[in-house]
């Protein structure tokens, strides 16, 4: 997977992941506010006949475009609950025995099951294994503790910054400075 530009808005907002040719547009038409990464990614163009030399365009890893995104308010973006993103918010751990498990070998579990009123949404599912998922069948957690299985973590639901940190496996570090301080103003906001 390439590496990805991280986009913002011209007040510093996270938007999304672009490519590296995205970003080079935006650079050529002008619509690079300001950067804010430590890592740059040279394109190279063409050779110029008149002087031999090659052209190039130097990308920051973090730029922000001109203009304000209307994405509503930041605590209002949620990233879309996939099993991937799930996955990775939790670890890759089942929340009911902690083991770390391939993707291949895990589920989305209802805290409150789907059948007794709970909502397929961050906030009520969580990462378990097959074997632990099965076992808690069709349960609220107070009825699963009889049987000794017992939620590890509670479920939450990222906001925009950590749901791009859970879309991009191959984050920068400075890109994941930037959103993880992102994240951490919006939770404490949100407290």
């Amino acid at each position: 997977m390439p590496m990805l530009i991280l986009r913002l808005d011209v007040t510093g907002r996270p938007l999304d992941w672009i490519s590296r040719r995205t970003a080079a547009l935006m650079y050529v038409r002008g619509q690079v506010a300001w950067e804010a990464g430590e890592q740059t990614f040279r394109m190279l163009g063409g050779t110029a006949r008149s002087t031999g030399q090659r052209s190039f365009l130097d990308i920051n890893s973090i730029i922000a475009g001109r203009g304000i995104a209307l994405l509503g308010s930041w605590d209002e973006s949620t990233p879309a609950l996939t099993n991937d993103g799930l996955f990775s918010r939790d670890n890759y751990l089942c929340m009911y025995c902690g083991g770390k498990f391939p993707a291949s070998m895990l589920t989305r579990d209802h805290v409150l099951p789907r059948s007794r009123g709970g909502d397929d949404d961050w906030e009520n599912v969580v990462t378990a294994c097959k074997p632990c998922n099965a076992r808690k069948d069709n349960m609220t957690i107070k009825e699963a503790e009889k049987f000794d299985i017992r939620l590890l973590a509670v479920p939450y639901r990222p906001n925009l910054a950590e749901g791009l940190i859970l879309q991009n496996r191959n984050i920068l570090a400075d890109q994941m400075e930037f959103l993880s301080m992102r994240g951490a103003t919006q939770r404490s906001q949100l407290d």
